[in-house]
């Protein structure tokens, strides 16, 4: 009788003992803590197209994982080394594998990420950066912007999206697919432009693609908030009395090598957006204006100014004759040539 008692503990241990073995080390697998050199927080990137070997020998590289071998047996028994998502991740040191690779294969952490785009930027150089910010593809940014298949997918009639993208404070996340975020760009300028502005657009017969364009211009001009809408009167009274815009921002839009100082030479180039040289509006607009210019355009402040000229300290002279604007004209360049 003892020595079947015996027997049997002898096989309860052989049986036991491994049994508790391998689950304090896949315990220790799953959720044991991995503790970061570099501190109590550690960012991390996945970026498209990353194959998982890679990703695991960036962590590894980064101290942000205790053990390889171990990570990779977590990976694999939670279900794949496939679908690991794309995005900027915060990890608190003393985060477990278990935990780690969750939020790698959910999204779980994905940080959102601020963009501030600037009044006034071309399609282009929005590109740059949300490139610089969250890791875009500019040149697929660029392409869709001039894809007319995607530009009517979005309700716009128009071959080109410059104007469209609303400048902004926008969230998004790490190499957020680009056709998603002109979407919500677009979507924003949707929602801005409701029924009021369209009534006042009507009002005074013009498309939103000319209030646009319009705007962009009043955008690449102005400097001054409280100057807008004066700036937007000069241009209205120069359309209705048939005189040429002469805005250099159009110039600005046609050089290779802008934007930069503008020469005479640039005055005459043969672009049907050089309002230099052509009558009415450009064929569209020439950057992505902000609310205050869009609001410039449709009520202008009522005046008899033709004409402005920088005025040395951030804003402009105005003028309602030739003669004076020449002189107002004369007057910077001496400013100018006091500072140079």
């Amino acid at each position: 009788m003892k020595r079947s008692r015996a027997g049997l503990r002898t096989v309860v241990l052989i049986v036991l003992l491994p049994l508790a073995a391998s689950s304090a080390f896949l315990w220790y697998a799953f959720f044991g803590a991995n503790r970061f050199a570099a501190g109590e927080q550690a960012v991390f990137f996945v970026s498209k197209g990353q194959s998982f070997p890679s990703i695991v020998d960036s962590l590894e590289s980064r101290g942000l994982i205790r053990d390889r071998a171990l990570f990779v047996l977590v990976a694999r028994l939670y279900g794949g080394t496939q679908r690991i998502q794309v995005g900027k991740y915060t990890f608190e040191s003393g985060t477990s594998n278990a935990d780690l690779y969750q939020s790698l294969r959910t999204g779980r952490g994905n940080s959102l990420l601020q963009v501030t785009v600037p009044e006034g930027y071309r399609s282009r150089t929005q590109a740059r950066l949300f490139a610089r910010i969250i890791g875009i593809d500019t040149s697929r940014f660029v392409g869709l912007v001039h894809d007319r298949g995607f530009i009517r997918s979005l309700g716009i009639q128009d071959t080109s999206l410059e104007g469209y993208l609303l400048p902004d404070t926008y969230g998004f996340y790490w190499q957020q697919d680009e056709a998603d975020i002109i979407r919500r760009m677009v979507e924003q300028l949707q929602g801005f432009y409701g029924d009021s502005l369209r009534e006042r657009q009507e009002q005074m017969g013009w498309t939103m693609k000319q209030v646009l364009t319009f705007a962009s211009i009043v955008e690449g001009e102005a400097v001054l908030d409280e100057e807008r809408a004066i700036i937007a009167g000069v241009y209205h009274n120069r359309l209705r009395r048939g005189i040429k815009l002469e805005a250099d921002p159009t110039i600005q839009f046609i050089l290779r090598d802008g934007p930069r100082r503008l020469l005479y030479a640039d005055l005459r180039l043969d672009n049907p957006y050089n309002t230099y040289r052509y009558p009415g509006l450009p064929p569209g607009p020439v950057n992505n204006p902000g609310r205050a210019s869009i609001l410039a355009t449709l009520y202008p402040v009522n005046h008899n100014y033709l004409f402005f000229v920088a005025n040395g300290h951030g804003g402009h002279w105005f003028s309602s004759t030739y003669e004076e604007h020449v002189r107002r004209v004369k007057s910077y360049r001496r400013l100018r040539a006091m500072v140079s």
